[in-house]
């Protein structure tokens, strides 16, 4: 007769049940890694920030809410456009080398452009999606080894790069006294200055003072000191960084920009075993940038397979996201203009990204003529087999979002470390075996929703890391100016109280 009750070893395999539990539930799937620990306090003005054990380079700004710092003065609908870069990558489950350079994907190879103020980077597969990771405990080594190797290259990068701001303005540091209404530089300050700056620079680069002019030593004197009040760099920082299993989603922010990121708030949806595990599924951020305009951003790994009918689950994956996807509202959630709080569903927001391997196929893959399109690069007539486009136009996904014009080759499937297409590849499960196709397609897409928004650039990287290739755009983000905020703000100034604001 057995005695006491069967267990397994200590040293068993098999995930704990609590585990299990927690994921298939999506427990503290709020929570998320940052540079930075914010507390938001509109009413007050107030934003604390703390060091996290990340930040290895030991200069975060400790920043204040800049929420209500827009200047008054200015009549201009429309604030200078930011740059926000967004990235997408399946790594294959394997886990960055220390070689390994992802420059090429992330930084733009022309001299003359400007650096991104916000990077968005999705991946997806960075750990392999057997039993052990998506049951057991996050695995969350492959993660900290790519946010290091972003960090270092974003601010290797940005160390090269000169951003040039005035000396009398003092934005978020620990030193600097409490800011008054005239000190506070909002976003659009900063990149207002940036591009007055750096006409100035242009100037000094594309002319020459003349000597005869006895005015013109002063001249050079304010070139030379412009040039004098450059910093170094202003490198990035880590906004906000959340891992589901194989997925993984990360924010980073130029630094002196961080004061102006509020409302960070993160929510995960599971699409996997039985339409709830973390192997597919979205991780999405919502931000608000300097208190006016909210942004979300989704990162999916939607369902595979390019038979017949699996775009249907691709679409009910789409539709459960948005579904599913809710963003915590919490008291201290305010934002000082017509919005009560942030908003707590994906379409709620002012801009969206959608990221991510999407999965999407070619309709009528085996027929002879795609490889025959594929051969002669003719990736327009390609694009009509695609899923994601032939389900689009019928209305049946992604209504009202648009993707840009794509002028580059199918991003899935390659042989390893080649640039040759896995035509086919074979499977041994056992004493059996089995062919399966992988006919290339663009599984590997960046979508967007939201006025304002200009795509600059549509483009795939070629590394061989993966048997996908990574793929990256360039966004240009108008702010609208908030005339509602500005007449609060202006009605606070004069002391003046009305009940229609």
């Amino acid at each position: 007769m057995r005695k006491g009750n069967a267990r397994f070893p200590k040293s068993s395999s098999w995930p704990r049940t609590k585990t299990v539990v927690k994921k298939w539930l999506n427990l503290k799937n709020e929570k998320f890694h940052s540079d930075c620990c914010i507390k938001e306090s509109f009413g007050q003005g107030r934003q604390e920030r703390r060091k996290s054990c990340s930040d290895k380079d030991g200069s975060l700004l400790s920043g204040r809410d800049l929420s209500g710092g827009w200047l008054v003065e200015s009549s201009e609908n429309l604030r200078p456009p930011a740059r926000m870069f967004v990235g997408t990558w399946n790594v294959g489950g394997r886990t960055p080398h220390q070689g390994l350079d992802i420059s090429n994907w992330l930084l733009d190879q022309h001299p003359a452009s400007s650096p991104a103020h916000i990077y968005v980077l999705g991946f997806q597969e960075i750990v392999p999606l057997n039993a052990g990771n998506v049951l057991g405990a996050e695995d969350k080594g492959p993660a900290d080894k790519w946010l290091d190797l972003i960090r270092q290259t974003l601010n290797h990068s940005s160390s090269a790069t000169s951003h040039s701001f005035p000396n009398n303005y003092r934005y978020a540091t620990g030193a600097s006294p409490e800011l008054t209404q005239k000190d506070r530089v909002s976003f659009s300050d900063l990149l207002a200055m940036e591009d007055r700056l750096s006409m100035v620079s242009e100037l000094d680069d594309d002319s020459e003072p003349s000597t005869s002019n006895p005015e013109s030593s002063s001249e050079e004197e304010m070139g030379d000191a412009a040039a004098h009040r450059r910093p170094a760099s202003h490198g990035y920082r880590l906004a906000a960084s959340k891992q589901m299993v194989g997925i993984f989603l990360c924010v980073w922010v130029r630094a002196d920009l961080m004061p102006c990121i509020t409302s960070l708030r993160v929510s995960c949806v599971g699409r996997g075993i039985m339409g709830y595990m973390g192997n597919k599924g979205s991780i999405s951020i919502s931000l608000t940038l300097q208190g006016s305009t909210t942004m979300c951003f989704v990162c999916t790994h939607l369902a595979s397979g390019e038979k017949d009918g699996d775009e249907v689950r691709r679409n009910s994956d789409v539709v459960e996201i948005l579904r599913r996807t809710r963003f915590t509202r919490r008291p201290h959630h305010r934002l000082p203009h017509h919005r009560l709080s942030p908003p707590e569903t994906i379409l709620e927001h002012d801009k969206i990204i959608w990221l991510g391997d999407l999965n999407s196929r070619l309709t009528g893959s085996g027929c002879g003529g795609t490889q025959e399109l594929l051969d002669r690069n003719d990736w327009q007539a390609l694009l009509e087999k695609d899923q994601l486009r032939v389900e689009q136009r019928e209305g049946r996904v992604f209504g009202g979002w648009e993707e840009g014009r794509i002028s580059f080759p199918p991003t899935y499937k390659y042989l390893a470390d080649s640039d040759t297409y896995a035509a086919a590849v074979t499977f041994a499960s056992g004493k059996s075996h089995r062919d399966k196709k992988r006919t290339p397609a663009w599984c590997d897409r960046i979508l967007w929703r939201g006025s304002g928004m200009e795509q600059l650039r549509y483009a795939r990287g070629e590394s061989r890391f993966s048997d996908h290739r990574p793929v990256n755009s360039l966004f240009s983000l108008q702010l609208a100016a908030d005339h509602l905020l500005r007449t609060r703000e202006a009605a606070a100034a004069i002391g003046l109280r009305s009940s229609r604001f």
